[in-house]
């Protein structure tokens, strides 16, 4: 669904709780790469339909493993589809766009590092975090980079090794979600959070926001350099000269994007 730049895409299967299926994780793939090339979407936000869950993770009655004696194609086959989650977390943060989940109940296992794996994480006074996989003989592979990318390590291990289900206020003081509000004020917070970032200049944010990302992981004696190097970048774009000027006449920027910061390259 569409509102002026914001593009909301919804997991629908709330009699599953929004589980994922291979379907759903190739269909918010396919919508994630039509928004990253459409200059008209600015910010997306991902949801879960009802009110019973963001995600409860993947629909492990859909989701089943090859049969062993099957052939080995069939287990090459179910391993590489797995992996499709692990490229939509990577095609999220390469988005180039600002990315916010609408999280009400539960989001859990999947679900849960598909909420982190958005840029900022709005939810409701109801909503429980989890990784359980570990009860049912798994561990929480992929999600484990979107858990160290939200909130401190040992945490991270700790809720990953005892499976315990977090609640929106305990998410909040570990810092993995951006506000808490009551059930009833979730699309009004959403949709104010989604304005905000839809009115910076997209060029510059995403050249930003991908600089972020690229230098999540690395060093400081790494990133420092590359970072130096963006400013001068940065600096030279139509938008920044505008945002200046803006600035120094005292009036409201008008962000366009310039052919250098294209936001569809």
């Amino acid at each position: 669904m569409r509102a002026g730049p914001v593009l909301t895409l919804t997991i629908n299967r709330p009699e599953r709780r929004n589980a994922m299926t291979w379907d759903v994780i190739a269909g918010l793939r396919r919508e994630l790469a039509l928004a990253k090339v459409d200059p008209d979407v600015r910010v997306v936000v991902l949801a879960g339909a009802g009110d019973q869950a963001f995600c409860a993770g993947a629909d492990l009655s859909g989701m089943v493993p090859a049969d062993p004696g099957g052939t080995a194609d069939g287990y090459l086959d179910h391993h590489l589809a797995r992996g499709w989650l692990a490229e939509l977390f990577e095609e999220m943060w390469q988005l180039g766009k600002p990315t916010i989940a609408r999280v009400q109940g539960w989001a859990m296992a999947g679900g849960f590092g598909l909420a982190l794996a958005c840029d900022m994480v709005i939810a409701s006074d109801d909503a429980k975090f989890g990784a359980p996989e570990l009860n049912v003989g798994l561990w929480p592979y992929m999600v484990t980079v979107s858990l160290l990318r939200s909130m401190p390590p040992k945490k991270a291990l700790e809720l990953m090794l005892t499976s315990r289900v977090v609640g929106a206020e305990e998410a909040d003081r570990i810092g993995f979600v951006t506000r808490v509000v009551p059930a009833d004020q979730l699309d009004t917070a959403v949709a104010d959070l989604a304005a905000v970032l839809a009115s910076k200049p997209p060029g510059v944010t995403k050249l930003g926001r991908d600089s972020f990302y690229n230098v999540i992981d690395s060093a400081a004696s790494e990133a420092l350099p590359y970072l130096h190097a963006m400013l001068t970048v940065t600096s030279q774009t139509a938008e920044a000269r505008e945002g200046i000027a803006a600035f120094a006449e005292k009036r409201p920027p008008s962000w366009q994007v310039a052919p250098e910061t294209d936001v569809s390259a």
